[in-house]
């Protein structure tokens, strides 16, 4: 230990400004080194030197770094990094209460012996460092700095009631991401600095946190090592660290440390404990408030006079005892533990037979594990490079270039990007040492550009993973108590304060489902505050919109244009239905009532439209008897009844009232009378909504596609569906209201009691095959007998004959049309689901057969067996109810479900009857009596009257 002009040791808590005390004495020497125990903090001394003096007089040098430029003034170094001999004017070393620390406490304690400057020395601790000082170096004289602000225990609290500008450490990289991870959901997010980030990440995070991107700052115990932040409050999560060899509580002076992080200048700081950590014990707390801790006694020292005489040489020479009872023997370092390894590889024996190699062996040892690999792994690297280095001089460049290669990826997740930056590390320290590469410059500059988009990559993904811009932003809006600024894109999007938030989808607020717990609470609280004046500007915009901006769904729901604004709810009478409008309350009463206003007169115009008819059928006040009361019913079924449900009611009404009625429009058909102008698809789709509305249907039944005749039944429906629907449920299919009369038209000529096959004119009618027309004539109350037989060939006819039209068999157009309205037009057929070339039926055979082929002319197949053609023949049957179609008797009970059929009937309901005397229709096989009236408006009037002539 040598004497200096000039020892200084400058001790004193945290925040009293000895860093900044050093920097300003350095800059008054003509040169000058300082040694600081982080790189991180190496790196931010570097930048305010350069600030102040320009980087062309300023050096940075650390284990992976080095920018020495050729008129180097001051040095910035790790503690490790300092330059030895270089006779500087000006010496410093921070944080010098680290050469009690077991791992790197050794390279403290030898800066403290035998670092000094020409003129001025400083070394920066705590106030623990006064005793060895005072002996290990005599001459040395102390300053007593006292902390700048005051520092209070709070004890425990939870992270979620944490105050803005926290700082929560904890003390492994699981548990700092933990914490992060809570932190985002909770809070918004916040920046992370650990000790093995790269200075460049670490900048990046810590600048999100010093501008006010997020509020929470996670930690390990690297912040409390000199680091300058804005924190008014340190959270320790837990007590316990590890030390890399054992689980050890954390001592006062270095919970102190670290907790001195809060509170900069003359702002006040707080600190406690969160999460698992047990609150502090009183002594604890009272001693780091008042900066007394227990002095330093022991500080860990390793021999400098090394000897390379041999690799047994220089171990002996590292684990040699110090002579000081205030120093200890270091334990082993990795260093230490990796020449010791190598020492026992026969071929690196072999190669360390003298002085030079032996020091070269050392100083490829004391290549850092930064990878935090297996030992034997590190030591094997450490052969390698070795090898190379005794063997070729150098690494070779082919070599060095696909490791560092291997490494030049910024895919995957955090952990994956913290591995690859803990091995570039390995490269970046290389490639700083003299002489062990090529070109140093290169190398330098290749493993510092992978780096550094490494540590890009690496903030980007720290960022994502642990920051809600979107929610720390609104946080801090909401906690300003400012009105905050929303803007609305004009698909709804929603933006304040610049954060995408959600959507308004016409009054209501739908917010982005990616949020979740705190955050989801926290959006919805902004956007609704800053939304409230654009709700306003909306109402106004949808009063004054035309009604082709708004609709209705088939489910009773209210648009405007994509926006679900409201929906219809049942009203005392089933064409007055009432609005319940879609608002936020934020809106306000105002909003909603001027919403629900505009709704009331569309739908209210909408009906007055699409069901014009039905409306002046109500109020003709010339309509009297029964035909006022029909017409009621009319009104009150929409538009559309099952005849048979009304049977006595128009038996009863006389031609004049009929023709009171049918001016509206009514038409008295066979199965269904009903309004051919409310069977459009616009009043249908309507109708269907109004009646589940009245009904109180849970799901209302969508309307058919226009145009189409007959649809498959929908058997889960509710009863009355298919009526309202302007269909009739027959078999599987459902055939169109007015088609189906155009079919009963048809059907009047045909003889029911003897049986009849379908016409190609019924199967064009409908659209349907052969099968599917039996399913539906079975299901309207006919049987339908199967048969096949040889289909005939049709020849080509005589032209003599083609003058001859057939008639036999073939019904006229309309015969037997009773004083029932004429059919409605044919709309568009539905696409038949076999080809539309309508099978052959019996009375077209019997055509073929008789007028088609000459006598004599047939012609005779020899071994060819004759086609057989498939068709069924119709007669009158007893009515089955079709599925989801109840019809009731006049007096009987409506309720779906609880009609029964008369004796014989086998239980069925389906097409118009009644019992004898009660004025209700009857179908039956047998034929009515001769001296009876036949009511004209019976379906098979036609076939009856028919059977009575014959007699």
């Amino acid at each position: 230990m040598t004497g200096d002009p000039r020892v200084v040791a400058v001790l004193g808590p945290t925040n009293t400004g000895k860093t900044t005390y050093a920097i300003e004495r350095m800059l008054g020497h003509r040169t000058g080194v300082i040694g600081l125990p982080l790189r991180l903090l190496a790196r931010e001394v570097y930048d305010r030197i350069v600030a102040a003096r320009g980087p062309s007089v300023v050096a940075l040098v650390t284990g992976e770094e080095r920018i020495v430029p050729p008129r180097t003034q001051y040095w910035v170094c790790t503690v490790e990094a300092m330059p030895e001999g270089m006779g500087c004017d000006f010496l410093a070393v921070d944080e010098i209460q680290l050469c009690a620390d077991p791992e790197r406490g050794h390279v403290f304690t030898d800066r403290l012996l035998r670092a000094r400057g020409l003129h001025e020395t400083l070394f920066l601790g705590a106030d623990t460092m006064r005793g060895p000082i005072r002996a290990l170096v005599p001459n040395a004289q102390f300053a007593q700095r006292e902390r700048m602000s005051t520092l209070t225990y709070l004890g425990p609290k939870k992270i979620s009631r944490m105050r803005p500008r926290s700082a929560i450490v904890g003390f492994s990289v699981e548990n700092v991401y933990a914490i992060a991870e809570l932190i985002r959901r909770q809070k918004g997010g916040a920046a992370v600095v650990m000790g093995a980030l790269s200075p460049r990440t670490r900048n990046a995070q810590v600048e999100m946190y010093q501008n006010g991107e997020v509020d929470f700052l996670v930690a390990t115990d690297a912040i409390g090592m000199g680091l300058n932040l804005d924190v008014d409050h340190v959270a320790f999560s837990s007590l316990t660290k590890f030390d890399g060899r054992r689980m050890r509580p954390l001592a006062p002076n270095e919970l102190a440390q670290i907790a001195g992080r809060a509170g900069r200048g003359m702002k006040d700081g707080t600190f406690g404990v969160t999460g698992e950590a047990p609150p502090l014990d009183d002594g604890v707390a009272q001693a780091i408030m008042d900066h007394q801790f227990t002095p330093l006694k022991k500080l860990n020292w390793r021999n400098h006079a090394l000897q390379f005489g041999s690799i047994d040489r220089l171990i002996s020479t590292l684990e040699s005892s110090p002579g000081d009872d205030l120093l200890v023997r270091a334990r082993e370092a990795d260093d230490l533990s990796a020449l010791k390894s190598l020492g026992q590889v026969t071929e690196i024996i072999a190669r360390c037979t003298d002085g030079p190699s032996v020091r070269l062996l050392w100083d490829v040892c004391r290549i850092p594990d930064f990878r935090g690999i297996s030992h034997a792994e590190h030591a094997s690297l450490l052969e390698t490079i070795f090898s190379f280095l005794h063997e070729r001089g150098r690494i070779p460049d082919d070599w060095l270039a696909r490791q560092i290669k291997r490494i030049d990826r910024t895919d995957g997740d955090i952990d994956a990007l913290s591995k690859r930056l803990a091995f570039i590390r390995t490269w970046t320290y290389v490639a700083q040492r003299k002489g062990w590469t090529s070109e140093i410059s290169h190398w330098r500059e290749q493993a510092r550009s992978v780096e550094d988009r490494l540590s890009d990559a690496l903030h980007e993904r720290l960022t994502q993973r642990f920051v809600d811009r979107r929610t720390s932003v609104l946080l801090r809006r909401l906690g300003q108590k400012e009105a905050m600024v929303a803007e609305v894109s004009n698909t709804g999007e929603v933006t304040v304060e610049g954060e995408f938030v959600g959507r308004l989808e016409g009054f209501r607020f739908s917010q982005d489902k990616g949020a979740g717990g705190a955050e989801e609470k926290t959006i919805k609280t902004a956007a609704l505050q800053a939304l409230a004046p654009h709700f306003h500007l909306r109402a106004d915009r949808f009063y004054n919109a035309p009604d082709t901006e708004i609709d209705f769904t088939e489910q009773g729901g209210l648009m405007w244009g994509k926006d679900a604004v409201g929906k219809l709810v049942a009203g005392a009478d089933a064409l007055k239905p009432q609005v319940e409008v879609f608002v936020d309350d934020v809106a306000g009463a105002e909003v909603a009532q001027k919403v629900q206003r505009r709704l009331q007169h569309f739908i209210d115009r909408k009906i007055a439209a699409l069901f014009e008819p039905l409306l002046n059928l109500s109020r003709d006040e010339t309509l009297e008897g029964l035909a006022r009361g029909f017409a009621f019913q009319m009104v009150e079924a929409l538009g559309v009844l099952p005849r048979a449900s009304v049977a006595d009611d128009v038996k009863a009404l006389d031609q004049d009232a009929r023709g009171a009625l049918r001016k509206h429009g009514i038409r008295f058909g066979q199965f269904t009378i009903f309004m051919p102008l409310l069977l459009k698809p616009a009043p249908t789709r309507l109708r269907l909504v109004l009646w589940s509305l009245a009904q109180g249907v849970q799901d209302f039944p969508e309307a058919p596609p226009p145009g189409l005749v007959t649809i498959p039944s929908d058997t889960s429906a509710p009863a009355g569906a298919d009526t309202m629907a302007g269909y009739r449920n027959a078999g599987e299919r459902a055939i169109r209201i007015d088609m189906l009369e155009r079919l009963a038209d048809m059907l009047r000529g045909e003889n029911s009691r003897a049986g009849f096959e379908a016409t190609a004119d019924m199967l064009s009618i409908t659209g349907m095959t052969l099968e599917q027309f039996a399913d539906l004539m079975q299901g309207l109350g006919y049987k339908a007998e199967k048969g096949e037989r040889a289909k005939v060939k049709a020849v080509a006819p005589d032209p003599a004959k083609e003058a001859v039209a057939p008639t036999e068999g073939k019904p006229e157009s309309d015969a037997g049309s009773t004083d029932e309205d004429k059919p409605a037009e044919i709309p568009a057929q539905e696409t038949p689901e076999e080809p539309s070339t309508a099978p052959a039926t019996a009375s077209d055979a019997s055509a073929v057969e008789e007028d088609q082929i000459p006598a004599g002319d047939a012609v005779e197949e020899q071994d060819a067996e004759p086609e057989i053609e498939v068709f069924y023949t119709f007669t009158w049957g007893r009515p089955a109810r079709s599925a989801g179609q109840h019809q009731r008797r006049s007096g009987e009970d409506r309720t779906p479900g609880k009609g029964k059929g008369k004796p014989g009937g086998k239980g069925k309901r389906g097409g118009p009857r009644g019992n004898k005397g009660q004025g209700a229709q009857k179908f039956s096989a047998r034929p009515p009596k001769p001296e009876k009236k036949i009511d004209p408006d019976n379906p098979f009037a036609a076939a009856l009257m028919g059977l009575k002539d014959n007699k």
